[in-house]
Parts: C-alpha cells; structure tokens; sequence
C-alpha cells in the first residue's frame, strides 16, 4: 500500500493499518501530534481505529518545545 504522508510517498507495510500504527512506525505514539487524514483532522481517541487505506494524503504535525 502507498499513501503521501507530508508530501512525500511513502510505502506501508502490513502492519501499518490504523493511523496509531503510523504514528507508532515514527515513533510519534508518545508526542504531541495533529494528524490530518484526506484533510479532515483526526482525533487523538480515534487513532487507535481510524484505518488507512491505499492513496490517503496524511500530514503529521509535530510539536517541538524550545526556550
């Protein structure tokens, strides 16, 4: 399955099936992200069941503190 995560595409695996598996493959579970699918935002209570499918656009944004 292919998808374009930021742009780029990007080969899954047939492990990566929801958008927590994603998440988990960057090792971005634990972080703060904003998850877009198909250019609707994803909830953070629906990560662990909202599935991908073959062509989705997802953009992932990643908070970054500094000071």
């Amino acid at each position: 399955m292919q998808i374009i995560v930021n742009g780029k595409q990007v080969p899954l695996t047939d492990q990566v099936r929801t958008i927590r598996d994603l998440l988990d493959s960057y090792q971005l579970m634990e972080k703060i992200v904003v998850v877009e699918q198909n250019g609707t935002i994803i909830e953070r209570s629906l990560y662990e069941n909202q599935t991908i499918a073959d062509g989705d656009r997802i953009e992932i944004v990643h908070f970054v503190g500094g000071g």
